[in-house]
């Protein structure tokens, strides 16, 4: 695990002092130039700050010719915030490298570490964990702090899923063994998923061992572990020894060679609940992608309970976003994809009449017309017939068909579904799922 070995102490007077004039991505700018010739310890108060209040997820230091610039990623983003010059992002590289640990004479190799930031906001302090990467390029270090706020550990409740897949999901956290697979691309939430399953599952009576690469946020009542490759603690070796600790549900972080696959697998099978992730595109790809890393069909089948594939999209603002009637073409469009829905998916009526909503743009959501983000899932759970099926390895688009066929509803649906409660937009489905 990388140490984290300092602290920045935002205090109360200046939170309260960069609270009233940090308010958007435009003031974080005004600030932040406001303070570019002052102590760069004060400027990074201001921009860690700035990215915490703003819901930021990583802050982009990248060396460009003549110095840096700094965009922060709002949900998922990239917003452009200022430039420095090139004594400036050589002192801020410094100083964010001496606080995560780094060594600061390497400039040609990438570097990985952690600082806290401790944040008094109204008498109570926040300790909100940083996760620094540095890398070499042409003009310089280019540094990516990924922002590890804990307000973001949410509940299955919270996912904004609807009753029908809350259902599946919270029957499944409820299994005593089997695995559950979360899939989607990098910066799609599934950690969060992962995380609202482990908040669901852990209790007094049961023990939950998870093995990560890094440990995100830290949850009370887990054993959490981190592999660390140069010490030949990777994910294999680390699954091996976490079953000999007689665990009852182990979440790993990410499935990336058959033999963490194949550990996995004969976990679930031997009355342990498994949680993890693999990088496919859709839920049914999951079975393909186990296959491609080597594994038989023959243990597959019996050991998973769920593959769920999602992704995050832009919710609207919900101060400046107006409901507008559904034009026409968007009315047939939505039609068309919804048809043949299952009858007890939780949807609004649907009918020419319905209104959606329609983005302006405002202070609080930067200008953007959105603001915060909300999964879309696919939920293809694994019965009988599917495992028979599993068996035959059929190809990711019958896989997919089967699952439809038996009730599934796709991430596009589901999102079509959230444009019909008001919660987001075509554009932004269309953007994320095509």
């Amino acid at each position: 695990m990388e140490t984290i070995t300092e602290k920045i102490e935002i205090e109360k007077e200046l939170a309260e002092e960069f609270g009233k004039e940090i308010l958007n991505v435009p003031t974080l700018k005004k600030k932040a130039e406001e303070l570019s010739t002052k102590d760069v310890t004060v400027l990074l108060k201001a921009l860690m700050f700035g990215s915490i209040v703003l819901d930021s997820s990583d802050m982009h230091i990248e060396a460009i010719e003549g110095g840096s610039m700094l965009r922060v990623r709002i949900d998922g983003v990239l917003q452009e915030v200022t430039s420095f010059d090139s004594q400036k992002h050589q002192r801020i590289v410094s100083r964010i490298k001496l606080l995560s640990g780094l060594k600061l004479n390497v400039e040609d190799k990438p570097q990985d570490g952690r600082f806290s930031i401790l944040l008094d906001k109204e008498g109570k302090a926040e300790e909100i964990e940083i996760r620094v990467s540095t890398l070499p390029t042409e003009y310089g270090e280019t540094i990516v702090m990924r922002v590890l706020n804990p307000k973001n550990l949410i509940s299955l409740e919270d996912l904004g899923l609807r009753k029908d897949l809350y259902q599946i999901f919270n029957t499944q956290s409820e299994r005593p063994n089997g695995m559950i697979i979360v899939t989607g691309p990098t910066g799609s939430g599934k950690t969060t998923t992962l995380y609202a399953f482990l908040k669901k599952i852990r209790n007094p009576e049961i023990k939950v061992i998870t093995i990560e690469d890094p440990i995100e946020y830290r949850l009370d009542g887990i054993s959490q572990t981190q592999v660390n490759p140069k010490k030949g603690y990777d994910f294999a070796a680390g699954l091996k020894s976490i079953v000999r600790q007689d665990p009852d549900a182990i979440l790993v972080g990410e499935i990336r060679d058959l033999e963490t696959a194949s550990i996995a697998l004969q976990a679930a099978l031997t009355g342990h609940l498994v949680l993890s992730t693999l990088h496919t595109n859709d839920a049914a790809g999951t079975i393909a992608r186990l296959q491609a890393l080597g594994e038989k069909p023959v243990n597959i089948a019996p050991a998973i309970n769920v593959c769920i594939a999602q992704r995050l999209v832009r919710k609207v603002c919900p101060k400046c976003a107006e409901k507008t009637a559904i034009s026409s073409e968007l009315f047939e469009e939505i039609k068309k994809d919804l048809e043949g829905i299952p009858q007890g998916v939780d949807m609004p009526e649907f009918n020419p009449d319905v209104l959606v909503a329609k983005i302006k743009g405002c202070e609080y959501c930067n200008f953007s017309g959105y603001k915060g983000r909300i999964g879309i899932f696919e939920a293809m759970a694994i019965d009988d017939e599917m495992q028979d099926f599993i068996l035959t390895s059929p190809s990711t688009s019958s896989t997919q068909k089967l699952a439809v066929k038996k009730g599934m509803t796709t991430m596009k649906q589901d999102g079509l579904i959230k444009i019909l409660r008001g919660v987001t937009t075509m554009e932004e489905v269309k953007r994320v799922v095509g």
